[in-house]
């Protein structure tokens, strides 16, 4: 392994004793850069040998220096990088490796701090990296929140991937992140790509933007569906939270997104925001079955026993008008990702393939949206196609 010339060591020692708070590697420039309070120092590398070999002893230089060790960085840490269980002690010291996988190690830690993801951010500014870091309260509610969530709302058009454009969605609508404008903007933009709507849908169901009306009757159950649910009626207490306008929203834009869903990751994480949406009433009845028409039939059954649940039938017997609202609610509370596992795991497809495989799910899905919202149901989709269709 060649050993830096003298010039490239004195500038690289002289760097270091001045206090550098990260280090950055251009390895296409063969540059080092160091971060100081003063701003930032640069080393331009003169390679005696092969660049790789070069530069793996520029490394073992800064591994010396920040961990009194110049095998770099530890092998055994790489395997906890990405769970975020690097150690929480010495992170500062990581940052001087000019190791991606080191710097990815504090971005993804439990003890990230406000000034840790400043650092870290100059080392390595890359989207992933703002995503897990904006999962700290200290950085979100630090310096750093509204310089990392600024840059995820600039780099969301580039995004490729509906995963990543839901999750950067989840990460954004996290409080204090956003401007009400910026959050418009991005709910609008669900108009040509649909995995922002699963982003809001997942994470703000009751508080989406452009709220549409409660359903036309609603204001004749409301009533006796707020005293019932007064009495720790749950089933009460969710029917009036679908009639109402935020349910009625949310429906509706589920059964948009329901239509359309561009990939895997849309459905599974459609299909997990109405299991979320559902929890507590999930919790007061069974729910069985493997495929829709099962879930259906164990509903309709459960609901024909008035000795089963009591509030049930009480609830029944209040409102008998929506019986078949009910039965939509109940069945729908008991879908989650395990009823499209058994299609998901059979195809690697996806567009409209896939969503031709999924319709013994979304079929009957769609048919119970359409009874909560009091429309016809109609299995003509929408001509909002996912991006890239």
């Amino acid at each position: 392994m060649p050993e830096l010339t003298p010039e490239d060591s004195l500038r690289l020692n002289v760097m270091l004793a001045n206090n550098i708070q990260a280090v950055r590697i251009d390895t296409n420039a063969m540059t080092v850069y160091g971060l100081s309070p003063k701003g930032t120092a640069t080393v331009k590398l003169h390679p005696s040998g092969r660049n790789e070999q070069y530069l793996r002893s520029v490394r073992e230089v800064l591994a010396g220096f920040a961990l009194g060790s110049p095998g770099g960085y530890p092998v055994y840490l790489q395997r906890w990088t990405r769970m975020g269980q690097a150690r929480d002690r010495g992170l500062d010291k990581l940052l001087l490796l000019g190791e991606p996988e080191a710097i990815t190690s504090v971005a993804y830690s439990n003890g990230l701090t406000d000034e840790l993801a400043r650092r870290a951010w100059w080392a390595m500014p890359v989207p992933d990296h703002a995503r897990r870091m904006l999962e700290r309260e200290c950085v979100i509610q630090g310096e750093m929140g509204k310089v990392l969530s600024d840059y995820l709302v600039d780099y969301l058009p580039f995004e490729t991937s509906a995963h990543l454009v839901i999750d950067t969605i989840r990460i954004l609508l996290q409080p204090g992140l956003v401007s009400e404008e910026t959050r418009l903007s991005l709910w609008r933009k669900g108009m040509a790509d649909n995995a922002y709507f699963v982003g809001f849908l997942d994470k703000q169901p009751d508080a989406l933007p452009e709220q549409r009306d409660a359903r036309p009757d609603f204001a004749q159950y409301d009533e006796k569906l707020v005293a019932l649910a007064a009495q720790h009626n749950m089933y009460a207490k969710y029917l009036q939270r679908i009639l109402s306008g935020p349910g009625q929203t949310f429906f509706h834009y589920y059964d948009e997104v329901l239509r359309y869903p561009a990939d895997k990751d849309v459905v599974l994480v459609l299909l997990n925001a109405l299991d979320k949406y559902f929890t507590q009433l999930r919790q007061q009845h069974p729910c069985s079955g493997t495929t829709m028409e099962e879930v259906i039939a164990t509903t309709e059954n459960y609901m024909a026993d008035p000795q089963k649940d009591s509030a049930l039938t009480q609830l029944m017997q209040t409102v008998p008008e929506l019986h078949a609202e009910i039965r939509a609610m109940l069945a729908l509370s008991c879908v989650d990702v395990d009823i499209a596992t058994p299609i998901m795991s059979q195809t690697t497809a996806s567009g409209t393939l896939m969503r031709k495989k999924l319709e013994p799910v979304t079929l009957p899905m769609m048919q119970l949206n359409a009874v909560l919202m009091a429309r016809e149901f109609s299995a003509t989709t929408s001509r909002r196609r996912p991006r890239g269709e």
